[in-house]
């Protein structure tokens, strides 16, 4: 390895037949490669997470570019170098040249930063493109970003980042099995400069030119790493993680979240099935969960790992501990296989709206009861399809807050056949 240079470097794509990814923007035909190869180059913001190809991007435009292309960083430039890049893209325009200013990581510019560069955006002095891993809704300013076209980037997929490892296998001249290339690209977790980097540093440490499983365990720290997010493995603990919610066993459900975590599993992923969990196996006994296990997504967008296992492992914990029904599910698979396999009844003409004199002229909503109305905000007005009366779909359990939720039925139910009986 003479080249002094990171590996993510040496391979960086020279042109987009090279790129990896992103083939929403840059397939042929589509929007950005159109843009770039006819070198007609508006503002614009590529947003997307690290290592989704952003500064390689620029790169290529670059190469591509009969315009002078200037590469800025948001890190280190401050007034006085926008200043003076902007006196030189005046200066290059009034002889009819072109030029694109890059900025990486536009985000870190403050306001007044970003205001500098409008006036030339403007003019049309400059050419802007900045390239961010925030929401540019949230951290460009209107003025500048109603002037710019937003580029979203995605994060690779496993199967890009796979190619890119084997290109990077000959450049090293190593070798790895293809399970080995699948653990560092689901690793990387989309980036791609984060597996190449993996690669390299495996690469340097193995014996005899072949990546193992064991250097790659050395040099992730991560043994528990090594399992296929697609495979069995993967359904096998997302199954140990939900039944040991359901038994109630908090310390076996925060063992298999670690488990899927520390393997690199994505967070957003089990936090879903938490959702689900909450709903499925946990219902109206205990009406928090839902809440707790949505503001564990959020917490886990929001922060990502590894911040987020905390937050995860409050949800869990609190699934495994709090009491359990499926009462929710049941009524609704109930409630499903009706609407599947029997005649799909009208709508009751008393529960459909009359917002025009036809309507009305029709009957419809005649006969409706507005349930504020009545004593107790309730009455007996029937509201299932004719060949449905009287089917009941939630039986609560005695488990929790559903106890609650069976008292008050109960009242409801006795109340409305006794008012049938009646009338």
């Amino acid at each position: 390895m003479q080249d002094s240079e990171p590996l993510a470097a040496r391979m960086r794509p020279q042109t987009l037949d090279d790129f990896a990814g992103q083939e929403h923007l840059i397939a042929p035909g589509k929007i950005l490669r159109r843009i770039i190869d006819s070198d007609k180059i508006p503002s614009m913001i590529f947003w997307g997470p690290p290592g989704s190809g952003k500064t390689t991007l620029a790169g290529i435009i670059a190469r591509k570019t009969h315009a002078d292309f200037i590469t800025f960083s948001a890190v280190t430039g401050g007034i006085k170098e926008i200043r003076e890049v902007m006196k030189q893209a005046d200066i290059n325009r009034n002889f009819r040249t072109r030029t694109i200013l890059f900025v990486d990581e536009i985000h870190r510019f403050n306001k007044a930063q970003q205001d500098a560069f409008l006036p030339f955006v403007e003019k049309g002095s400059i050419i802007l493109i900045g390239a961010t891993t925030e929401n540019p809704s949230f951290e460009i300013n209107g003025a500048l970003l109603s002037r710019c076209k937003v580029f979203v980037l995605k994060a690779l997929g496993a199967d890009d980042i796979v190619k890119l490892l084997r290109r990077g296998l000959g450049v090293l001249n190593v070798e790895a099995d293809d399970d080995i290339l699948r653990v560092i690209a689901e690793f990387s977790n989309g980036d791609a400069r984060s597996a190449l980097s993996l690669l390299e540093m495996a690469a340097i440490n193995s014996d005899g030119g072949k990546i193992s499983a064991d250097i790659i365990e050395q040099c992730t720290s991560r043994k528990s790493l090594l399992y296929d997010k697609n495979g069995e493995e993967h359904y096998n603990l997302i199954s140990a993680l939900h039944k040991s919610m359901r038994n109630s066993d908090p310390d076996a459900a925060v063992y298999w979240l670690a488990r899927m975590l520390e393997a690199g599993e994505d967070p957003l992923y089990i936090a879903r099935r938490v959702v689900r969990f909450a709903s499925e196996d946990v219902g109206l006994a205990e009406p928090g969960a839902l809440g707790m296990a949505v503001a564990a997504y959020h917490a886990c967008h929001f922060v990502g790992m590894p911040e987020c296992s905390v937050n995860l492992a409050q949800a869990v914990i609190h699934m495994a501990v709090v009491p359990k029904s499926n009462a929710v599910e049941a009524a609704y698979n109930s409630a499903r296989d009706d609407a599947l396999h029997t005649m799909a009844e009208p709508v009751p003409l008393h529960l459909r709206n009359a917002p025009t004199k036809l309507m009305r002229e029709l009957e419809y909503g005649k006969g409706y009861k507005y349930a504020h109305d009545y004593e107790g905000h309730i009455t007996e007005m029937e509201c299932l399809p004719e060949n449905l009366r009287g089917h009941e779909y939630y039986h609560p359990s005695e488990m929790g807050g559903e106890i609650h939720y069976r008292k008050r039925l109960e009242n409801i139910r006795k109340w409305k056949s006794g008012k049938g009986k009646n009338s």
